[in-house]
């Protein structure tokens, strides 16, 4: 009967309740609880307010690891899965490719149009987060994708993105998609499913394996804040195992 609930009963049952759910999904349930328990209170049904026996959930901004990386062999099975004797897979070869090499988000992918290539000066211009634009270097490998999907009789050929549907009604491919192509590809090279932003967080740790600073890797990943690229700094563990202090009382 909800007259005989106690603060006991209301953290035990967050304990259980809480345990298998997100950090997130759990902050969501607390304050439900507590807006049940203060009507109960309210209408008279419990005699004490065990709203204030809720206690909050503890979650910081990047208290989390980030999830396992991607090897560079499970990229490269990924890229090989490709067909690129079609219009299709030349396609999705060149979206991944600059999901993996230069970190695009899928948004980024979708709005790229003709004139962000530079060929000349081998750059190409990212339209961002927040209309912000920024000119990276396009690496050989990415250009010659780009060519070989351009050259494949992509339809209509006077379109101003780069990337368009195969299918009819033909137009600019939407940032979904990107993400089914991943996903497809992986299921192709026999690896867990994971989505472009996997990719990201591979091309960031090859980076701080290869010694780039955490600034480096934030300019690659277009970062507007420097704590979100110290997230990658924890997935170092060697690194980190040479700075960790020892625990009191025990030989490291």
């Amino acid at each position: 009967m909800p007259s005989a609930l106690t603060g006991a009963d209301i953290n035990e049952f967050l304990l259980r309740e809480c345990s298998r759910v997100s950090a997130g999904s759990a902050k969501g349930r607390v304050a439900e609880l507590r807006a049940v328990l203060r009507f109960l209170y309210l209408q008279g049904i419990t005699e004490l307010s065990l709203g204030s026996a809720v206690p909050p959930v503890g979650g910081w901004r990047l208290a989390t690891l980030p999830p396992p990386s991607v090897s560079p062999t499970d990229v490269q099975l990924l890229l090989d899965s490709f067909d690129r004797g079609t219009l299709l897979g030349a396609r999705n070869f060149a979206i991944s490719l600059l999901v993996a090499r230069l970190g695009l988000r899928s948004i980024e992918v979708a709005r790229l149009e003709l004139c962000d290539v530079d060929w000349r000066a081998g750059e190409l211009v990212v339209r961002g987060k927040a209309r912000r634009r920024d000119r990276m270097p396009l690496p050989a490998e990415v250009g010659e994708a780009l060519v070989a999907y351009l050259s494949c009789g992509r339809q209509p050929a006077n379109a101003t993105h780069v990337f368009l549907t195969c299918r009819a009604p033909r137009g600019p491919i939407r940032a979904e998609l990107v993400g089914d192509v991943i996903e497809r590809a992986c299921k192709r090279a026999g690896l867990p499913k994971f989505g472009p932003h996997r990719l990201r967080h591979a091309l960031a740790g090859e980076m701080l394996k290869h010694g780039a600073g955490l600034i480096a890797i934030g300019q690659v990943l277009r970062h507007q804040d420097l704590a979100t690229t110290a997230l990658y700094a924890k997935v170092d563990f060697d690194s980190l195992r040479q700075v960790a202090q020892p625990w009191p009382g025990t030989v490291r």
